[in-house]
């Protein structure tokens, strides 16, 4: 028997549209006005998550452009474009019907034919597109309200890869014969949304605007959308003491602060909207560098670290030492096995050593620098901490900082550095979020948050390629604990710790994380105490 999805939102609402004196978060009836401002910590490179998974990017993207479905709590699929679906007994066809009468802010109707489009550019130019969609033979479109994706193997995964944020539908009249990473949408995006873009004033805010015609009557509720660039931690704290800040997610502001604004009457600290994207951070090792193309020296560096102490240290607590590139939150796939290579310094030394890196006349054994993707507030402490454990089995690491465009191009596309402090989301599912890591055939300059390290070992594409098509949980859990045993002896990166984070928000913010992915969905349905 297929499986068949036919729940629309009116009826996943209905029980609260029978309550209409509250909201859906317990409080007072939903106002309608008001400006609601975004705390975001750096500038995205674009406005549309097409070509990148860029955190300020997943932020600012799902407020115009909108996926197929969105996800409860426990990411159970949703309507949103798509209001009904089929899978197939054999799990190769998905069948989608669209929500009739959808439009672009342009005016132009939402089909089948903007689907399929997307569906093709998420697959050759989304860091983790490449893998999601790799099983996507075709995408048929029988007519305009319906959309069926043929797949050549099972990608059992599929059905919770459909967000906004993560697999948004754009406009193919827009994007058709166009080079999507440098098309104009990206500064000016037109979409489906409930909110229309208005202005991006680079290096102060972005705004968007009601779209008075948006596909659900009555949202959205507030009049405008302002996300307030703020890459200074200190202003980011100043904004929510005085309120000029509403929202922020991610722990948006020093771990510092944290324990002196949970103080504030007038800020909620929260964790709703986070079970869609679980983290780990890592070292990864440019695996063409002349040094950490030693294994020798990549677990010398393992064994000069402390995970205790740099989760006790840099995260202030807010984090679970992690040894895996697989998320504890990930409770279905994760190993919890720790890692071969334990804290110790005099290994460290003896590998150093071994691998003809003796220290000098200086002590020093060779200098190296360390870049660091800058959107986490932790990430130059961290590379502060490394700096200092490194230096005392004689590594010399020069920090070297950057903003997050060229860290991106440093990194992903000229692969001028040696090791870099970079953190990546697991999602809810291993093929999704983990594969892009270390699958070699996802090794591709330009593509950011891919296999950065040039990882290449023919048995761990095997294992994460039999487990994007293993249907049986079982068999498929074994695949992946096999993949973090190998990766976890051969170090093309160091996993680290998952961190815990926060949503930080005025209580006069309500609504604003109704679903798995939090406030990197639509929004649609957030409203103000005014």
């Amino acid at each position: 028997m297929s499986t068949t999805f036919r729940t629309t939102r009116r009826a996943a609402l209905a029980g609260l549209s029978a309550l209409p004196w509250m909201g859906r978060d317990g409080f007072a009836a939903p106002k309608t006005g008001g400006t609601l401002t975004f705390v975001q910590n750096s500038e995205p490179q674009t406005l549309v998550a097409l070509t990148t998974t860029a955190t300020p990017v997943l932020t600012v993207s799902a407020k115009v452009t909108e996926g197929l479905l969105e996800y409860d709590y426990d990411v159970n699929p949703r309507p949103s474009l798509a209001t009904e679906w089929t899978i197939s007994p054999d799990g190769k066809t998905y069948t989608f019907k669209l929500r009739p009468g959808v439009k672009f802010h342009d005016g132009k109707p939402f089909t089948s034919a903007d689907v399929a489009h997307s569906i093709q550019l998420l697959k050759t130019v989304h860091p983790r597109g490449r893998n999601t969609f790799a099983n996507v033979a075709e995408v048929q479109t029988p007519d305009p309200l319906t959309a069926v994706l043929v797949l050549s193997k099972p990608a059992p995964y599929l059905i919770r890869a459909l967000t906004a944020a993560e697999a948004p539908m754009v406009p193919r009249h827009v994007y058709e014969g166009t080079d999507p990473r440098a098309n104009p949408n990206g500064n000016a995006p037109i979409g489906t949304g409930p909110y229309k873009f208005k202005e991006w004033v680079r290096g102060s805010h972005i705004l968007y605007e009601r779209n008075p015609d948006y596909w659900q009557a009555g949202l959205p509720r507030i009049d405008r959308f302002v996300f307030k660039i703020l890459p200074d931690t200190g202003a980011r704290s100043i904004a929510f003491e005085n309120g000029s800040g509403d929202i922020g997610y991610r722990t948006p502001v020093a771990l510092s602060d944290l324990e002196r604004l949970k103080k504030l009457p007038h800020l909620v600290f929260e964790t709703k909207g986070t079970s869609y994207s679980y983290n780990v951070q890592c070292l990864q090792f440019n695996l063409d560098s002349q040094f950490f193309k030693h294994l020798k020296v990549r677990q010398a560096v393992a064994h000069a670290i402390d995970r205790a102490l740099l989760v006790k240290t840099v995260c202030y607590g807010y984090g679970t030492v992690c040894y895996s590139p697989v998320a504890p939150g990930l409770k279905a796939f994760h190993d919890p096995t720790p890692s071969p290579y334990k804290f110790d310094l005099k290994k460290a030394e003896a590998l150093l050593d071994e691998a003809g890196f003796p220290r000098g006349a200086n002590k020093i054994r060779f200098k190296v620098p360390l870049d660091y993707n800058p959107i986490g507030d932790e990430s130059r402490r961290a590379c502060e901490f490394f700096r200092a454990v490194l230096g005392r089995v004689g590594i010399a690491v020069d920090v070297r900082a950057q903003d997050i465009s060229a860290f991106a191009k440093r990194i992903y596309t000229d692969r001028e550095f040696d090791f870099t402090f970079n953190g990546h989301s697991n999602l809810f599912d291993p093929t999704v979020g983990v594969q892009r890591i270390y699958w070699s055939k996802n090794f591709k300059k330009g593509v950011p948050f891919s296999n950065g390290s040039n990882y290449n070992n023919p048995k761990v594409d095997a294992l994460l390629e039999g487990a994007a098509v293993e249907n049986d949980p079982v068999k498929r859990k074994a695949m992946f604990v096999e993949f973090q045993k190998i990766v976890g002896e051969e170090l093309p990166d160091i996993s680290l710790y998952s961190p815990l984070y926060l949503t930080i928000k005025n209580k006069r913010v309500h609504e604003d994380s109704l679903t798995a992915d939090g406030v990197e969905a639509n929004m649609a349905h957030v409203w103000l105490d005014t």
